[in-house]
């Protein structure tokens, strides 16, 4: 019995990846233009955050942002690297805190201008086009709160024979 590839089937998220990649990169862009090095679009989120609130921990910062501690971790890591952050001991052994350095306080006026010139955009194209993508991406949520992605999965499992 031959067991085909999936993987040479079109892959279904190629596109929104390929999308979302796309315009992270003319984010980017816009940075270099502007001299700003060594930062990534990820890193606005958390340094934003960062003016506005003072030292977080990594957990404070993943909490405040809604995202894993251990995506937050990795992006503080290489916020670090860019010397945009800073990572001191914390009120216990487990815990570091995080803080913006000069350079990466200096940022933050030219992040919170492309922020929201980012949401504008965002805007802008859900009005120019058929579907929002604010709503769909609303849509799809609401239909895995329904039925979570793992069930729809495992609805569908066919796991080969052991």
């Amino acid at each position: 019995m031959t067991i085909s590839d999936p993987t040479a089937l079109p892959d279904p998220w190629h596109a929104l990846h390929e999308l979302l990649a796309a315009m992270d990169a003319e984010i980017e862009q816009l940075y270099v233009e502007r001299g700003i090095t060594g930062v990534r679009p990820r890193f606005a989120y958390p340094l934003i955050r960062l003016a506005h609130t003072g030292p977080l921990t990594i957990r404070e910062l993943a909490t405040s942002l809604n995202r894993s501690h251990s995506a937050i971790s990795q992006t503080v890591a290489a916020m670090r690297k860019e010397d945009l952050v800073t990572s001191q001991p914390g009120p216990d052994a487990r815990t570091r805190r995080i803080d913006l350095t000069e350079r990466g306080r200096s940022l933050v006026p030219f992040l919170e201008a492309e922020w929201r010139a980012t949401h504008e955009t965002v805007a802008e194209l859900d009005a120019e086009v058929p579907y929002a993508m604010t709503a769909v991406v609303e849509e799809v949520r609401r239909a895995l709160e329904h039925r979570s992605m793992r069930q729809r999965i495992l609805n569908r499992l066919v796991e080969p024979p052991k």
